[in-house]
């Protein structure tokens, strides 16, 4: 498998609701885990074999995004979730060189910005309709993100 197909496979399983994934070929096994709640699927495929020879390589495993622990979902009740309003790339700032418009423990009024989704070559500039103080950034820079996918935990103030 190549990092294309890494790639496709990665946003195949975001957006199917799957919780996990995991695939073996030869000596190369690759697991996806999403933090969404799980969807129980039983399925039986055939493994299809590469028509040219993989080369050996060491175990892989990829993470869309590390699983929330129960005893922190307890505590996220009473935080403002700030979700995408479009599909598109985040960016934390307006460029790497400039520091991130939001950080966590940064209070925030409404209409402060807080990142970047890039969408058909439109940077669009996301603004708080909150005022809080930043918990938690959600979302990994330079990363796809799908509509109403949390981008950052707001605590209320």
């Amino acid at each position: 498998m190549d990092i294309k197909q890494i790639q496709d496979l990665i946003r195949f399983v975001s957006k199917s609701g799957v919780n996990e994934v995991s695939i073996e070929q030869n000596e190369f096994k690759i697991t996806i885990k999403t933090n969404q709640a799980p969807t129980i699927v039983n399925a039986t495929m055939p493994v299809a074999q590469p028509v040219s020879a993989v080369p050996a390589a060491p175990v892989a495993t990829v993470q869309a995004s590390a699983p929330a622990e129960a005893p922190a979902a307890a505590d996220e009740s009473k935080y403002i979730t700030i979700k995408s309003p479009m599909i598109g790339t985040f960016y934390r700032s307006s460029s790497p060189d400039k520091p991130s418009f939001a950080n966590v423990g940064d209070e925030i009024s409404a209409g402060s910005v807080l990142c970047i989704i890039e969408a058909m070559k439109l940077f669009n500039e996301i603004e708080s309709e909150v005022s809080g103080r930043i918990v938690k950034v959600l979302v990994e820079n330079s990363s796809p993100v799908e509509y109403d996918q949390p981008l950052f935990l707001v605590e209320p103030m």
